[in-house]
């Protein structure tokens, strides 16, 4: 049998191979260009914080801004209805004093001098005596009262009861400016109570004259009794005390 003979070289550990100069300059370079990037990034994110906190400092300055403008508003508008609100209570003070003077006057027991007849705590006096106009408002004024003015429909009922025998001057007239009727106390007419086809200004009929004052004509109806006559004729008046 033929002997086969190898030959065995002993053997020999094997050392690790490093990387190569070329290799180890890439390597650098990478590391490098990701050192940079990073550097840049962390720039920008540090100056996009800075951005966004003046951004934020500039939107907090506005609010705070508009919070001062609204609440001082909020106070002035406090304030306003405040000085309403005392001013209301100041007037509703004043009216339940007057209410209560009033209240008072009522439940004291008044009386009309001798002569004068009362109705709703008014005194009246129908006089006796005649004469213009003119001359029985100076009468009444001396008397501490003056002409009758008519306020209201159960007013004119009432004189129309008293008035039964000649018509009466009452403190109406149009003197001061044509067909303008107004009462002495400077009132304009609103509630009327003129005969039907009256006040005619005596239809132009020097007859009559100028007819720029008020009677009421005894036994007609309330509601229509008036009548205008010339201020110089003489005729009875009523007189109305003064509040």
């Amino acid at each position: 049998m033929e002997e086969i003979y190898v030959n065995v070289e002993p053997f020999k550990p094997v050392k690790p191979r490093g990387p190569s100069s070329s290799e180890r300059r890439f390597h650098g370079a990478v590391v490098l260009s990701l050192g940079l990037l990073s550097g840049f990034l962390l720039a920008a994110l540090i100056g996009l914080g800075v951005h966004c906190y003046k951004s934020s400092d500039a939107e907090l300055s506005t609010i705070e801004a508009n919070l001062t403008e609204h609440h001082k508003a909020s106070d002035n508008k406090l304030s306003s209805l405040t000085e309403e609100r005392d001013l209301l209570i100041a007037n509703l003070t004043t009216m339940m004093k007057e209410l209560n003077r009033l209240q008072s006057l009522s439940k004291q027991k008044k009386t009309c001098p001798a002569g004068w007849r009362m109705f709703s705590c008014t005194c009246y006096l129908l006089s006796t005596e005649s004469g213009s106009w003119e001359n029985g408002r100076e009468d009444c004024r001396d008397r501490g009262a003056d002409l009758v003015v008519i306020d209201s429909p159960e007013e004119q009922e009432f004189l129309s009861k008293i008035i039964i025998k000649k018509e009466t001057w009452i403190g109406l007239t149009d003197r001061d400016k044509k067909n303008t009727w107004k009462w002495i106390h400077g009132a304009p007419l609103t509630q009327k109570y003129w005969k039907k086809g009256q006040p005619d200004k005596g239809n132009g009929n020097p007859k009559w004259g100028e007819e720029d004052c008020a009677v009421i004509e005894p036994g007609m109806k309330p509601e229509e009794n008036w009548n205008d006559l010339r201020c110089d004729a003489s005729r009875q008046w009523i007189c109305e005390e003064m509040p």
